[in-house]
């Protein structure tokens, strides 16, 4: 344990050297370097997915569901994907000098509260390899390095995307120790990780809800709580049956094992459509987890339904099943949300503005949907470029976290030989 201490605070201490380089790096020094690691992923696709059908293949083999196998696999296809984001956010605006207050005040000193990089920025996460390049590109845009513990799970894909990145960034003069992997020491290196507090200005945590809470819970570095998802979708009774059935079906069909995928729907009583929007659902292959109400009105169309308990309202189920329950107006919905949500979004389908403002209004989450998809809820869609993560506390950011998510402040202030 003291080996492994050593050794990870060692390639933190070697992290916070490059971070110091990357401080003062020219915007225009950074996005060639994530112009190089564009490059490199797109001229080494089949080296990247080679070593990536081997950890599937482990994966199956040790029982990996079939979500984390999505999350897990990485084909030619997506790795262009992945090569397109990275320019993605070299095209974005530098958050770095951006000036958030400036000011002259009454006795002459001018103020400015400007943009700068936390420094070394710590990622837990697993079975998601696009997270890798996820972090490292946002860090490296942002003017920080970055220390990654992607599990065991993509452990052969995550090593040849850690080498091939150090490679393209030193390539334009940035130290490759602005990018590095704690992977080699298994579990023991991700609680080194937590324990770095003074090496590790910030962790990440991305994942289920049991590594989220582990890390949330044993860090001394200060964490960000990200991405458990128990979504919401509540129609109200004068939504358009349409609408309803396409935005249920799109939050949570279009890609299940996502956090933004929905895992509740909420029916208002009066609402006439229920029983098509069901039988949509149930055609496209959801298990149904109903309570009285919504099995009545199933049962009536042939859907056959499990029943609803207590646990499943909490549920995150990133699979084909959703919890649904019958509620008597917007403030039932409201309340059930409020009991009951991750925090994550809660979407409302209504053609009421004053139903609308009053959800927008009552909802404590990252993010409120009206008549759109929950799957919105995304750094790319948002216009943020790729994201490290959906925040789902209060405090430094919330929501999509994209690159002015990963700088901090400082106050800049200029005098004339004030004194006070």
């Amino acid at each position: 344990m003291t080996n492994t201490r050593d050794d990870v605070r060692e390639l933190a201490t070697k992290a916070r050297g490059a971070a110091r380089v990357l401080r003062s790096a020219s915007t225009t020094t950074k996005n060639a370097a994530l112009a190089a690691i564009a490059s490199a992923l797109e001229a080494h696709a089949p080296r990247i997915v080679a070593a990536n059908e081997r950890d599937i293949a482990k994966g199956v083999a040790n029982g990996l569901t079939e979500a984390l196998v999505d999350r897990l696999t990485l084909t030619s296809e997506r790795i262009a994907n992945i090569a397109d984001a990275v320019r993605d956010v070299a095209a974005l605006p530098d958050p770095v000098g951006e000036v958030v207050v400036g000011r002259t005040l009454p006795n002459g000193l001018t103020v400015r509260n400007v943009r700068v990089p936390m420094g070394v920025v710590g990622m837990i996460y697993e079975a998601r390899p696009n997270v890798t390049v996820d972090a490292a590109c946002l860090a490296l845009k942002s003017g920080n390095a970055v220390l990654l513990r992607g599990g065991s799970a993509a452990e052969e894909t995550n090593e040849v995307l850690v080498s091939l990145m150090r490679d393209a960034v030193e390539s334009v003069g940035i130290p490759g120790d602005a990018i590095a992997s704690v992977d080699q020491w298994g579990r023991e290196g991700a609680t080194e990780l937590m324990k770095a507090r003074g090496y590790i200005d910030l962790l990440i945590p991305r994942g289920g809800p049991g590594l989220i809470q582990s890390v949330v819970m044993n860090s001394t570095v200060p964490v960000i709580e990200t991405g458990v998802g128990n979504c919401h979708v509540f129609i109200n009774a004068d939504a358009d049956i349409d609408r309803a059935i396409a935005i249920t079906v799109n939050s949570k069909t279009h890609r299940t094992g996502v956090c933004n995928a929905a895992e509740t729907l909420l029916l208002h009583r009066d609402f006439p459509g229920a029983a098509e929007v069901l039988t949509a659902l149930s055609q496209r292959g959801v298990t149904l987890h109903a309570d009285a109400g919504a099995k009545t009105i199933a049962h009536a169309v042939g859907i056959d339904v499990l029943d609803a308990t207590e646990d499943d309202w909490d549920r995150e189920y990133l699979s084909m099943d959703m919890a649904v329950a019958i509620v008597d107006s917007v403030d039932a919905a409201i309340e059930h949300i409020g009991v009951h949500s991750s925090g994550h979004t809660e979407a409302i389908v209504t053609d009421s503005v004053a139903d609308a403002n009053r959800f927008v209004a009552s909802i404590d989450s990252a993010a409120v949907m009206v008549n759109a998809s929950t799957r919105f809820t995304d750094g790319g869609e948002l216009g943020l470029g790729a994201e490290i993560g959906i925040s789902t506390q209060k405090l430094h950011a919330r929501g999509p976290m994209g690159l002015a998510e990963l700088t901090t402040t400082t106050w800049v202030v200029e005098g004339a030989g004030h004194v006070r």
